[in-house]
C-alpha cells in the first residue's frame, strides 16, 4: 500500500488562549509541526504538546517563524539583517529540540511557519537564511518545503533531506506557490473541496491552482492548519478518502530513539 505523510501546524496555543482542537488532530495524524514561541505557543503548550504527541506515536518537528506574536506570524517582516534572522531560527529550533530531548521524543524536521516560510519560498537569500539556520542547529533534521520554491532549491544545494509538501486547505496559484491570504478563496474551508484538491494531487501527482494549471508534484507530506475551525473534519473526510484509494498514513521521518 503506499503510504503519504499528514502533518499540522500545532502547539499554538499561549498561555491562557487555546488555539485548535490538537488533542482531537493528534489521533488522525502522523507528524505535528509545534510553535516555538516566536508566533505562538510558550514553554508549557511546547512540552504539553510534545508529550501528547508522544503518547500517540505522533513524529514532532519545529515550526518557527519570524519575531511576531501580534500578528500570529502573518504579518510579512523585512529590513531584519539576515545574520539576525537566522539567529532567531536557530533559537527557535534549538528551544524546540532541547525541550524534546528532555522528554525523550526528539524532533525529526523543521518547518518554517506563516509569512517566513512564503517569503523565503520566493527568495533565494531568506531561503538560504532558512537553510544556514537548519544546518547550523543539526544538518540531519527534514526540512519541510513547499514545491516549486526557493526553499527547497536551496536545501537540496546545502544538502539537507527535504519533504515536499502539499496543502489540503489553502489553494495554489499558476506558480505552484500558496494563494495569497489576501484572496478571496486561499483558504479551504469545505472538506469535499479538500479531499479533491488532495486526491488530485497524490494519486494523479498534478497541483490543481486557481488559474487552471496542472502542475506536477511528488508529495512527500500534507498539511492541514490546525487553527482552520474545520481542521478535524477536513482531516477525517482525507484519512477515509485516501484509505480509499489505497493509501495509508504514515510519517516520513521517525523519532531517533
Amino acid at each position: 500500500m503506499a503510504t503519504i505523510d499528514l502533518n499540522c501546524d500545532m502547539g499554538e496555543s499561549f498561555g491562557a488562549y487555546k488555539m485548535g482542537d490538537d488533542e482531537s488532530m493528534l489521533e488522525l495524524i502522523s507528524t505535528a509541526n509545534i510553535a516555538c514561541g516566536f508566533h505562538a505557543g510558550d514553554p508549557v503548550v511546547m512540552r504539553d504538546t510534545i508529550l501528547a504527541a508522544k503518547a500517540r506515536g505522533v513524529a514532532i518537528g519545529a515550526h518557527p517563524s519570524f519575531m511576531d506574536l501580534y500578528g500570529f506570524g502573518r504579518r510579512r517582516i523585512a529590513g531584519e539583517r539576515p545574520e539576525d534572522l537566522e539567529a532567531q531560527i536557530i533559537y527557535q529550533i534549538a528551544a524546540m529540540q532541547g525541550m524534546a530531548t528532555a522528554l525523550s521524543w526528539p524532533i525529526t524536521h523543521v518547518k518554517t511557519h506563516g509569512s517566513l516560510g512564503n517569503m523565503a519560498a520566493i527568495d533565494a537569500e531568506l531561503a538560504a537564511v532558512c537553510v544556514r539556520a537548519i544546518k547550523a542547529v543539526d544538518p540531519t533534521l527534514v526540512f519541510i518545503t513547499l514545491p516549486y520554491s526557493e526553499t527547497m532549491k536551496a536545501a537540496e544545494v546545502a544538502g539537507l533531506r527535504v519533504a515536499c509538501e502539499i496543502y489540503a486547505d489553502r489553494t495554489y496559484d499558476d506558480a505552484g506557490m500558496l494563494t495569497s491570504r489576501q484572496m478571496e478563496g486561499s483558504v479551504i474551508h469545505d472538506p469535499q473541496q479538500s479531499v479533491d484538491q488532495v486526491v488530485s494531487m497524490v494519486r494523479d501527482g498534478v497541483i490543481p491552482t486557481m488559474g487552471g494549471r496542472r502542475l506536477p508534484v511528488e508529495a512527500a507530506t500534507i498539511c492541514v492548519h490546525g487553527d482552520n475551525p474545520h481542521a478535524v473534519a477536513m482531516v477525517r473526510a482525507l484519512r477515509t478518502s485516501l484509505a480509499a484509494h489505497g493509501v495509508d498514513i504514515a510519517p516520513f521521518a521517525k523519532p531517533a530513539i
